[in-house]
């Protein structure tokens, strides 16, 4: 049956995942990187097309809002949350600038830009990238296996194995909270 086989290609990828002590370091790095912007009074920014939008906002909610526990909010935004910007950049200029421009507006050098593209070739977060690296910005990229276009331009690359986009996009939500949770406890301990 199809359903059954679509939760075990999900299970198989992320055993994958567990398996990868190299993949798990990434994600450490990804978590500390995080930590030490926030703790040093900067901000994590994320940008994504598509289901990847949806994850990069629901990411930064966690972060800004809160995860397992009430404490206070910490700066997190998705670059593509106003559409009357989104719209007019992508008409006036294009949608390849779209990331890049608000990215010029609004990083700042120790800053964290994490973009999620699962095929790591999406024109507009790679713009993002190049502008991030002239900004002195750590880049976190959540891609699909290789990395694509992605991979040179990323500090700290989460490739995760696979080339199938919604098992791809399922290991990303679980690596985004794993550091979303990661993150709310090294910053709000409980007492």
């Amino acid at each position: 049956m199809r359903i059954q086989q679509a939760i075990e290609e999900s299970i198989k990828l992320k055993q994958t995942l567990l398996e990868d002590n190299r993949f798990l370091k990434q994600v450490q790095k990804a978590i500390d990187s995080i930590i030490q912007t926030y703790r040093k009074g900067g901000k994590v920014l994320f940008c994504g097309n598509g289901g990847s939008a949806a994850d990069a906002q629901h990411l930064a909610a966690e972060l800004s809002g809160r995860f397992y526990y009430d404490r206070e909010p910490l700066y997190a935004e998705a670059l593509h949350v106003n559409t009357s910007y989104l719209t007019a950049v992508a008409n006036d200029y294009s949608y390849e600038d779209i990331f890049a421009r608000m990215l010029k507006a609004s990083g700042k050098e120790g800053d964290v830009l994490v973009g999620i593209s699962t095929s790591g070739n999406s024109k507009n977060i790679v713009k993002a990238f190049e502008i991030a690296k002239q900004k002195n910005m750590t880049t976190i990229a959540l891609t699909g296996e290789g990395g694509g276009k992605m991979a040179e331009l990323s500090d700290i690359l989460l490739a995760v194995p696979s080339k199938d986009t919604p098992r791809i996009q399922e290991s990303h939500i679980m690596i985004g909270h794993i550091i979303c949770e990661m993150v709310e406890t090294a910053l709000f301990p409980k007492q």
